[in-house]
C-alpha cells in the first residue's frame, strides 16, 4: 500500500497556473506508475494524465493536452502535476494515485492507492 499526500491546489484566475504535488510513503516509489485524476461538483471522476515508473513515458486527456505536464522526482518521493494556461473547466478537485504496474493504464482501476485530493478553483 501507498500512503499519497497531495498539495498545491488554490484559486486562480483564467489563464493563470498552478503546480500541484503529490508526497508518497510505503511502496518504493519507482516500482510503480502515478497517475492524475480529478473530479468536479456533479461529475465522475476523470483521467488527467500519467507517468511511467523513469518518467519515460506520458499519457494525457485530450482536455488538457498542451496545458498540463506531469512528471516525478523519484529521488524525492514525489510527483507533480504542473497546470499552464487553466480554464473554469478545470475547476474540481485533484487526486493523485500510484499504480498496479510499472507502465501506466488510464482507468481508476489501473491504480491501487489514492490521496485525499486538493481542490483546484480557476475563476472566470
Amino acid at each position: 500500500q501507498v500512503q499519497l499526500v497531495e498539495s498545491g491546489g488554490g484559486l486562480v484566475q483564467a489563464g493563470g497556473s498552478l503546480r500541484l504535488s503529490c508526497a508518497a510513503a510505503g511502496r518504493t516509489f519507482s516500482s510503480y506508475a502515478m497517475g492524475w485524476f480529478r473530479q468536479a461538483p456533479g461529475k465522475e471522476r476523470e483521467f488527467v494524465a500519467a507517468i511511467n515508473w523513469s518518467a519515460g513515458s506520458t499519457y494525457y486527456a485530450d482536455s488538457v493536452k498542451g496545458r498540463f505536464t506531469i512528471s516525478r522526482d523519484n529521488a524525492k518521493n514525489t510527483g507533480y502535476l504542473q497546470m499552464n494556461s487553466l480554464k473554469p473547466e478545470d475547476t474540481a478537485v485533484y487526486y493523485c494515485a500510484a499504480g498496479r504496474r510499472s507502465y501506466y493504464g488510464i482507468r481508476g482501476s489501473d491504480f491501487d492507492s489514492w490521496g485525499q485530493g486538493t481542490q483546484v478553483t480557476v475563476s472566470s
